[in-house]
């Protein structure tokens, strides 16, 4: 194997690169991100590996930005794959030998449209976080003073505003101030989580990729944009096939055969937890209005009779399954969505 590989654990202010070729490791050395930047301009075209990690996705568009060809490899195979204690030179020396091992599943990386698609999911998923937290917070606060919040946002505020008025209530005034300013943070962060929805709706219109994939059933606003990130890009993705993205998502069964006996048990419920999620929700609102009318398809007379023979649930992950793998077609060949 005469191509060089470049192995490279990343860090905040030092970079360990690991260089191997002619069947040895040439050199392992620690460098700073100035340092490897030069680098990978004065490196003859190479594969450079990186641990799939926080600054990943950067250094390997830089990377393919010089002419190297950028992977990202798993963090559970690299510490798999290290030996005798964990340093930075072991780390990288633990990435090459993982990228020289046969029939290796590297990590899909993103470009920058995918990322910051990704960002605004994140930023969104921790406002909802935080509006839910300051919520049940503060109805559990008022149940002590025996004021009871109803379910909703505009219980919780309506009801803290008819406190905040009612002068006979007996709370105090310092209490009063700091319910006020929380009410106020609330309202903040829900104006915040609005902003947000919108900045994903404008995505989603400049983006036809998501457009596209919104037209298969159970596919919505969120989903689309997930599966965007996921498999949008076929250049960079490391998928071969559909089956491989359910998979990743974990909408297949898990298998455990020995002996020439074939065991398949539930559905893999890791990584992509978020996304498998939205799918099945989708795909449980697709078969309400399914059960509750007559087959307009072949795919919703499948369904129909799968819905019998399983139950719900079950069509629920098997659609959400057909979906991701329908997407992938859809995006890999360039075509539109076309009901059967």
């Amino acid at each position: 194997m005469n191509t060089t590989i470049v192995g490279v654990d990343l860090a905040t202010k030092a970079i360990q690169v690991c260089v191997y070729a002619r069947s040895k490791v040439q050199s392992n050395k620690e460098l700073t991100p100035q340092q490897f930047s030069e680098f990978l301009r004065q490196q003859s075209p190479s594969i450079v590996v990186f641990e799939s990690c926080s600054g990943s996705n950067y250094w390997s568009q830089v990377s393919r930005s010089l002419g190297h060809e950028a992977k990202l490899i798993s963090t559970r195979l690299v510490m798999a794959i290290r030996q005798n204690q964990k340093t930075d030179r072991n780390d990288a020396l633990a990435i090459v030998q993982a990228a020289l091992l046969p029939d290796i599943h590297f990590v899909s990386s993103k470009t920058p449209q995918q990322q910051q698609a990704q960002a605004i999911l994140r930023l969104r998923e921790q406002c909802i976080k935080q509006k839910t937290a300051l919520r049940n917070q503060l109805a559990g606060l008022l149940r002590e003073f025996n004021f009871q919040v109803g379910r909703g946002e505009s219980k919780l505020i309506s009801t803290i505003e008819l406190i905040l008025e009612d002068a006979e209530n007996g709370l105090s005034v310092s209490f009063r101030a700091m319910l006020n300013k929380s009410l106020s943070l609330y309202q903040q962060i829900c104006v915040t989580l609005e902003s947000y929805n919108t900045a994903l709706e404008e995505w989603v219109i400049n983006t036809p990729d998501c457009r596209k994939l919104m037209k298969i059933e159970g596919i919505g606003l969120l989903n689309a944009i997930y599966l965007y990130i996921v498999i949008a890009d076929q250049e960079l993705g490391e998928f071969k096939q559909g089956r491989d993205v359910s998979a990743c998502i974990g909408l297949i069964p898990v298998q455990h055969s020995s002996g020439g006996k074939v065991k398949l048990g539930t559905i893999g419920k890791r990584k992509n937890t978020s996304l498998r999620s939205l799918l099945i929700t989708g795909s449980m609102s697709v078969i309400q209005q399914v059960e509750k009318r007559e087959a307009k398809s072949k795919k919703e007379s499948w369904l129909k009779a799968l819905i019998e023979r399983r139950g719900k649930k079950c069509a629920a992950v098997a659609l959400a399954n057909k979906n991701v793998r329908t997407a992938f077609a859809m995006l890999k060949n360039g075509t539109d969505y076309q009901l059967n």
